[in-house]
């Protein structure tokens, strides 16, 4: 339980320096409770340690006895782990830093430690205590030195000749600090990653050189001026060296292992920088409280498991978001013949779902079981997409996901007027394509359904699909259901195909697999030299759609099946696919059809599943695409401000180009 300030007394009196080493530390424990507070406020902590000072400053006896035990206190622990190690993994590797964080969230740690990092997690583990650790002022942090620095009878057992029990331990700290970061900059994870100049010139060679020249100087007393500058310049040639890795990254591909690595080892450099600022220039430790505080920070991102997949994944997000950028440029059509081409080409989109669609009723004949029709239905949409990627036809709904990054891209800076009317326009770019891509769809399904129907029926004298199953397709697709909320459904499931996409991608490019089959013995040797550079060549530029096709396909076939057998009661809404299936349900039923309410309701959703298949897989990509290229902080209402300002002066250019853009 925590103290209270009218328990000081008490806590004093429990102070025993002759306590043995877990006593000692349940005592620190209850007195950082105490200084905390009850509401752990800033203020709160700042008065009990004034009222802590002026005790021990008043009471000789107290005081003395508080020495000796904070003498026995560092005479059993080791500081430098935690100045050096505290908030990095012990391996250069997300998965076993996942799997100790989960260790660190559920099971107990023990005060019987001589680990300074373990008994910091246990004595600063309030989310408070980095917030009153950075309002120590310099008064009261002279004032605690002077009471924890006071002269000891002996010299301290651990520390060095000439230097206090805290400067031995930068020390220690920086030692290790810079070993580590020349060990990771000559792992062959980032080594073989850098830029060629940082190669041939590696810096991590001499880091350790200048920082002996650093040590020897400290500890001869000579000027420290030009070995600092000497250290810290080498920190930012490995510093640069590292961010080099970042820029071969398409040519390389990432792995959130190595985004990791990259993470600890910039954090390992940033940590010898507030070291050094520690060691060297604090007369009034405001730096060390900094660093403290910083340390208590890290302490409760140590304990969050989501903190460490954001931090590890917004790199391979980053990447994700440029792939799919590059190939999202491809579906903006900025001129109208480029205009015109998406029409023709989502008009050949529309006209292969037709046959989708026959296909889809076909499999659903069969009565199989539900995961079995939607594993099949999965399948005869994936061979569909992938038919209509290999003719270079359109498919409106996966347009979003792809182009959403695009976006996102031209938002890197939006800081002059000219770059955010130039963001405007690929807006107006974008709902242009997005309109014509979903009409040409929509214009050229429909009635291709219709025809392919009737002329099954003419060729079985049968319909395609029964009356019943017509009707059903009807109430199923009407607005007065869940069709809005299916559809939105579906504006996710389209983005997270896209995601799986870029991760494909980079996968392929991780393992150099269009170097292995352009160049690898057993490959020529089956394909040929020439075939097996265009086996590499179709697969380098065709895998992320490869990837989305496929996975889009079996994500719309089988998601309704596995949430069925949870009792979860979603189904997919696509656009391009339910105007077909509706178009055979009016083959069916023949022109008696429009006399029947359920038709319209279902005419009147097909425009509100469209807008909700491409807003969600847009917002969601948009969303993602904003985050991995930083640009989170921009002023959202300037931006809607802009797009309403031209919406309302040029609204035909939301929706067909200008002459000016022939």
């Amino acid at each position: 339980m925590a103290k209270t300030a009218t328990d000081l007394p008490q806590l004093l009196e429990a102070l025993d320096p002759e306590a043995d080493l877990v006593h000692r530390h349940l005592w620190l424990i209850s007195l950082l409770e105490w200084i905390r507070g009850a509401d752990g406020a800033p203020a709160t902590a700042l008065g009990h340690i004034e009222m802590l000072l002026d005790v021990l400053e008043a009471r000789e006896d107290t005081r003395l006895k508080l020495q000796r035990w904070w003498r026995a206190l560092i005479d059993a622990v080791d500081i430098s782990n935690l100045l050096c190690d505290y908030g990095f993994s012990a391996r250069n590797a997300f998965v076993s830093e996942m799997v100790q964080r989960l260790h660190r969230r559920w099971l107990p740690a023990s005060p019987q430690t001589t680990d300074a990092a373990e008994l910091f997690a246990l004595v600063l583990s309030h989310p408070a205590d980095a917030q009153w650790l950075h309002a120590l002022t310099p008064k009261h942090l002279a004032r605690l030195a002077a009471i924890l620095s006071a002269p000891s009878n002996g010299h301290h057992a651990k520390v060095r000749p000439g230097l206090s029990y805290w400067q031995d331990g930068l020390l220690d700290a920086l030692t290790f600090c810079t070993s580590q970061i020349r060990a990771t900059g000559f792992s062959p994870e980032v080594r073989l990653r850098m830029d060629a100049g940082w190669r041939e010139h590696n810096p991590f060679h001499e880091l350790t050189a200048c920082f002996d020249r650093l040590r020897d100087a400290w500890f001869s007393g000579q000027d420290l001026t030009e070995a600092v500058k000497a250290f810290e310049a080498q920190l930012d040639s490995c510093n640069w060296a590292a961010t080099s890795v970042y820029e071969h990254l398409d040519a390389h591909g990432i792995s959130v292992d190595l985004v990791f690595r990259l993470r600890q080892l910039r954090g390992r450099i940033q940590r010898v920088r507030a070291l050094l600022a520690c060691l060297l220039d604090d007369p009034q430790y405001l730096n060390c409280a900094g660093l403290l505080s910083h340390l208590a920070t890290l302490e409760q991102e140590q304990r969050s498991v989501g903190a460490l997949v954001r931090a590890s994944s917004s790199l391979l997000a980053a990447k994700v978001a440029e792939r799919s950028s590059e190939t999202g440029e491809h579906y903006i059509a900025r001129t109208r013949t480029e205009y015109r081409e998406m029409l023709s080409n989502a008009a050949g989109g529309g006209a292969l779902t037709a046959l989708t669609t026959a296909l889809k009723f076909a499999v659903m004949a069969l009565g199989l079981s539900a995961f079995w029709y939607g594993f099949w239905a999965g399948a005869v949409y994936a061979a569909s997409f992938v038919l209509i990627q290999l003719l270079h036809f359109t498919l409106a709904t996966k347009q979003p996901a792809m182009t959403a990054p695009a976006m996102a891209a031209k938002l890197k800076d939006v800081s002059t007027p000219e770059a955010l009317e130039s963001f405007v326009d690929e807006v107006t770019h974008l709902v242009r394509s997005q309109t014509a891509a979903v009409i040409g769809n929509v214009a050229v399904v429909f009635p291709a359904t219709v025809l392919l129907a009737l002329g099954v029926q003419q060729l079985r004298g049968t319909p395609m699909i029964d009356a019943t199953t017509a009707h059903y397709v009807l109430h199923s697709l009407t607005l007065l259901g869940p069709s809005v909320l299916y559809a939105a459904f579906t504006g996710v499931l389209l983005f997270s195909s896209s995601i799986l996409a870029g991760w494909v991608e980079n996968w392929f490019v991780l393992h150099r697999l269009d170097s292995a089959i352009r160049y690898n013995p057993r490959f020529t040797a089956v394909l040929g030299v020439q075939r097996a550079d265009r086996w590499a060549h179709f697969w380098r530029h065709n895998i992320s759609g490869l990837a989305a096709n496929v996975s889009l396909g079996f994500i719309l076939g089988l998601t309704p099946a596995i949430l069925g057998f949870f009792g979860i009661p979603l189904d997919v809404r696509h656009v391009t696919l339910s105007t077909g299936q509706l178009g055979a349900a009016c083959a069916t039923l023949g022109w008696e059809v429009v006399h029947e309410p359920a038709l319209w309701w279902a005419v009147a959703a097909i425009p509100l599943i469209g807008q909700l298949n491409v807003g969600v897989s847009f917002l969601f990509a948009f969303r993602v695409a904003l985050r991995a290229h930083d640009v989170s902080n921009i002023s959202r209402n300037r931006i809607y401000r802009a797009i309403t300002r031209r919406l309302v002066q040029s609204p035909l250019s939301f929706v067909w180009p200008a002459r000016s853009n022939d």
